[in-house]
């Protein structure tokens, strides 16, 4: 793991969230880890602090009860943005090979430990299921540069259409079912052009480049998980599966983010193609059943008995 350094101001600015939290919901803190930038190594100065964490409610009753203790915990503190799940719900995601929760896991920044993560995170990363990540990646960077890199077409209900191509009849645009013809005089409809930055573009390049790496791998036999902190992807594993060129631009904007040039406004530096991984892979090569829940229920009582 990444040794990361961040201020002693920042540890203690969420030791006191973390504390007042607790204290609010009636809840007591198993872990808490950084997400976002500062997980993947892609913070500027100006990043703001993505706080994740997992809570169990201090008295156990309440899952007895009618109610219920949270789900999850979500709160904005200033710079500190804060989401925490119950260890059944973060259990669950877990069990459905959940990027956001196997990324917990993994993060190299560790605010506070009343749990060792590191069984739970091997274990884990043993026992994915493949296809899930993948999908969800593929979602992400397919859904973003639709959202924020496409050249699109509003219709007077504020739906927006990505142009796939101009032609005589007018645009080719992308539909939920496929592509549709819109005639060029169609007065429902207005062109608008989005304006993708670095920091939206680099989000997309990490997920469509974490999609085609472990379809790849998959497909030569290992599965092998991208790694969460992207400049080490870029340097270790993306060689294995991309060209020269492509790595560079993915680096550039890694350096452009970090610098402070996340909202810096850029041509479509993706290009449609990479940013939509094929929707269509082999389950017989991917799939697999994931981790077992019984184990997982395991480690849920190993959690409980941590802050019990």
């Amino acid at each position: 793991m990444t040794a990361v350094s961040l201020p002693d101001s920042a540890f203690e600015a969420v030791d006191d969230a973390l504390d007042s939290l607790a204290a609010t919901h009636d809840v007591e803190v198993v872990f808490a880890v950084a997400r976002g930038s500062h997980a993947w190594g892609a913070a500027s100065p100006d990043s703001d602090y993505d706080v994740g964490f997992v809570f169990v409610p201090a008295d156990l009753r309440r899952y007895a009860h009618l109610e219920g203790p949270p789900e999850t915990i979500v709160t904005d503190r200033g710079e500190f943005e804060f989401l925490g799940w119950d260890v059944r719900k973060f259990a669950s995601l877990l069990a459905a090979s959940n990027e956001g929760a196997i990324d917990m896991l993994r993060s190299p920044i560790r605010y506070r430990l009343a749990y060792d993560l590191d069984d739970l995170a091997a274990y884990v990363q043993r026992t994915y299921n493949p296809i899930d990540l993948y999908h969800t990646w593929r979602g992400i960077a397919s859904s973003n540069y639709r959202k924020y890199v496409s050249h699109h077409l509003v219709r007077t209900d504020d739906e927006t259409f990505p142009i796939v191509d101009e032609t005589p009849a007018g645009y080719v645009v992308e539909t939920d079912d496929g592509t549709t013809t819109v005639s060029a005089d169609d007065e429902r409809f207005r062109e608008t052009q989005t304006k993708p930055t670095v920091k939206r573009t680099l989000a997309i390049y990490r997920a469509a480049m974490a999609a085609r790496y472990l379809k790849a791998t998959g497909e030569r036999g290992d599965h092998d998980l991208p790694a969460l902190e992207f400049e080490s992807f870029l340097t270790e594993q993306a060689p294995a599966v991309f060209d020269d060129a492509r790595i560079e631009r993915a680096r550039e904007l890694l350096e452009r983010k970090r610098r402070g040039d996340g909202d810096a406004i850029l041509a479509d530096s993706v290009d449609r193609k990479f940013a939509h991984p094929p929707i269509d892979i082999d389950p017989a090569v991917h799939a697999r059943n994931g981790p077992d829940t019984e184990r997982l229920n395991e480690f849920i009582e190993a959690m409980i008995a941590a802050v019990g």
